[in-house]
């Protein structure tokens, strides 16, 4: 048994200092284009994603945030595509740059579908009401036959003046305000007898009231969907444009057009 074990060993040893081969074995030429094996034998390449030596750092840097910024792109239009179709009113409102569903605040997330329409009630009827504020603040600081010309200066005083002028002036006023929003509660609004206060009619489109005096609003659905589009834009901007009339005229005491 010691002999056998002596031969062993020899023969271990004559194995280990043989040369290797010149040539690769039929083994080392097959893996050699995974591995990139050559004569001198297996050498693990970089992965094909990662920068080499020749690679320039900062180029490769900027194609991966770019690829990150496209993937985040892709997905926000997802997530906005999902939350639109989802959502009982829809894509209209969510017009470019801002993306086809516009709720930064996630005013809809615990929201449920009259809750949102009764969101999207208050969006256009203030806007409606800043619209006609904000041509009003510009005109009547300009144009005021009323009282004998007498109320002039900026505008956001007129009401204290009109008032001091004429205290009863403005019931009649409010009296109109009041029978406009009981006519709106009544086409839009459930009964409290029979529903819930602050619930819209099954089917009622927001701010729709059916009043077009002029006949302007189109038949087609696209024209209409780009029509309602329209009037959230400017009610957003009269909104943001009126208060800022009103915090300057109250900051510097002049005129917005002096």
């Amino acid at each position: 048994m010691i002999v056998a074990m002596l031969a062993s060993l020899a023969l271990a040893s004559i194995a280990l200092a043989t040369p290797l081969p010149s040539r690769p074995s039929p083994l080392t030429r097959r893996l050699s284009p995974i591995y990139g094996g050559r004569r001198e034998g297996l050498r693990p390449l970089r992965s094909s994603g990662l920068p080499d030596k020749s690679t320039d750092l900062p180029k490769y840097q900027e194609d991966l945030e770019k690829k990150f910024v496209e993937k985040r792109v892709e997905m926000l239009d997802e997530d906005q595509d999902f939350k639109s179709k989802a959502s009982p009113i829809g894509s209209v409102g969510g017009t470019a740059p801002l993306g086809k569903y516009w709720d930064p605040a996630s005013f809809s997330r615990e929201a449920d579908a009259n809750q949102v329409k009764r969101y999207r009630e208050a969006e256009l009827t203030h806007g409606r009401v800043a619209m006609l504020g904000a041509l009003g603040f510009l005109t009547q600081e300009k144009f005021h036959p009323l009282f004998g010309g007498d109320i002039d200066g900026p505008a956001v005083y007129h009401f204290q003046k009109i008032q001091e002028m004429s205290p009863l002036f403005w019931y009649p006023v409010f009296l109109a305000i009041a029978i406009a929003e009981l006519g709106r509660a009544r086409i839009g609004w459930e009964e409290p007898s029979g529903g819930s206060i602050f619930g819209l009619r099954e089917g009622y489109e927001p701010g729709n009231l059916g009043f077009d005096p002029l006949g302007l609003y189109p038949s087609d659905p696209k024209a209409a969907i780009d029509m309602k589009n329209k009037e959230l834009n400017n009610g957003r901007l009269a909104m943001v444009g009126l208060l800022g009339m009103i915090v300057q005229e109250l900051v510097t005491g002049k005129p917005i057009a002096s």
